[in-house]
């Protein structure tokens, strides 16, 4: 059973910074795979903040380049996201994702944390 495990959210002013991490127990979903982060606001959807794929290719957000980086640890199975310069229209629960392919045709499995409540404001 794997079970991935956001921490690190919280109530941060405009400007500051955080880190989020995502543990993954059960087994190593990260390695050889690709992850990434979500987040979403209330009212909205879930949408792409961050991702990295098997290979270690990023891309973001336009809303969030230059501000935040993913990162991940394979020897610790953990995931990261750095989180610079926020804005309150950063404001959401954030979520990581494991993306996990299942045979050679391709097929996969998401894997997703609980997600953790960043807050950002004066």
């Amino acid at each position: 059973q794997v079970q991935l495990v956001e921490s690190g959210g919280g109530l941060v002013q405009p400007g500051g910074s955080l880190r989020l991490s995502c543990t993954a127990s059960g087994r190593r979903v990260f390695s050889g795979n690709a992850v990434g982060w979500y987040r979403q606001a209330p009212g909205k959807q879930r949408e792409l903040v961050a991702a990295m794929t098997s290979g270690g290719m990023t891309n973001y957000a336009d809303s969030v380049k230059g501000r935040f980086t993913i990162s991940r640890d394979n020897a610790q199975n953990t995931v990261y996201l750095q989180m610079n310069g926020l804005k309150p229209e950063d404001t959401a629960v954030y979520y990581c994702n494991a993306r996990v392919v299942v045979n050679v045709e391709g097929a996969y499995r998401d894997y997703w944390g609980q997600g953790t409540q960043v807050t950002v404001s004066s």
